[in-house]
Order: structure tokens, then C-alpha cells, then sequence
């Protein structure tokens, strides 16, 4: 038996209006917010008395999806320093594909983006970057060129 397919990635974050404007500005979709918790939420994650409130973010395409969840109970954990640079193990980043790479990132600024090198050149295909968005996460962004 084979997957279907990658249903959403999950960001754990302490401020969930930032985060959905920060991805809406991206260019994602708000496909709704909940709450969750019961004991289906503790079977899932492991955890005694779990309330969270999620919001799931999808892309225009309706093909990718992030799943943003504040814990309300048991309180969110910090695995370490926001900044961490991007080759620590266990994490890495989230890529888009994205029309104008200068744009994104100027729309992405007022909502605490920042560069962490700057926009590179690769080959005659494409121009990447990386910016630091919500709660640390790296977001990577790609323009190809024609």
C-alpha cells in the first residue's frame, strides 16, 4: 500500500492571527480555524489534556496545505532559539513556488520576514531565497525563470 499523497505540514506557533496573515500575505487561503481537544486529541498527540486551536492555510492550487496550531493546553514547549540556522538536524524549511521572488518578500517584510542570506541565481532556472517567518520557521521561496 502506497501513500495517497501529503496531506498538510503543522507549524506549532504563539501567535495565530501573525502567522495566518503572514502566510495570507504569502498567498495562501484561510480554509478555516477550530478547536481541538478530547480524548481523540490526546490519543493522537501523546499528550494529557490537550486544547488547541488550529487554522489550516491551503495554497491557490488547493494541492498543499499548513496546518498552524496554538496550544492552549498543555502550554507549547520551545525547542531552542528561533534563529537557528538552516542546518540544524530535524528541521529545515517550507518551499514555494512563488511568481516574483522581490515582491514576495517586500509583502513578506511587514510581517516580520527577514532574509537570511539573499536572493541567489540558480543556473539560468531560478532565483531562491530563504526568509524566517513565523516562529522561526524557514520559508523558502522560488521563482522560475523563463
Amino acid at each position: 500500500m502506497a501513500i495517497q499523497r501529503m496531506d498538510n505540514v503543522g507549524i506549532v506557533v504563539d501567535d495565530m492571527d501573525a502567522a495566518i496573515a503572514f502566510f495570507v500575505e504569502l498567498g495562501m487561503e484561510l480554509e478555516g480555524r477550530a478547536e481541538v481537544e478530547g480524548r481523540f486529541a490526546d490519543q493522537c498527540t501523546g499528550l494529557d489534556g490537550v486544547r488547541c486551536d488550529i487554522a489550516m492555510v491551503r495554497t491557490p492550487d488547493g494541492h498543499s496545505r499548513l496546518e498552524l496550531a496554538k496550544y492552549r493546553s498543555p502550554a507549547a514547549i520551545s525547542a531552542g532559539p528561533r534563529n537557528r540556522p538552516h542546518n540544524v538536524l530535524g528541521t529545515h524549511r517550507v518551499m514555494f513556488a512563488v511568481d516574483d521572488i522581490e515582491d514576495t518578500v517586500a509583502r513578506l517584510r511587514p510581517h516580520g520576514a527577514e532574509l537570511l542570506g539573499e536572493i541567489a541565481r540558480f543556473e539560468d532556472s531560478y532565483l531562491l531565497c530563504y526568509v524566517r517567518g513565523p516562529e522561526g520557521i524557514i520559508v523558502g521561496l522560488a521563482e522560475q525563470l523563463r
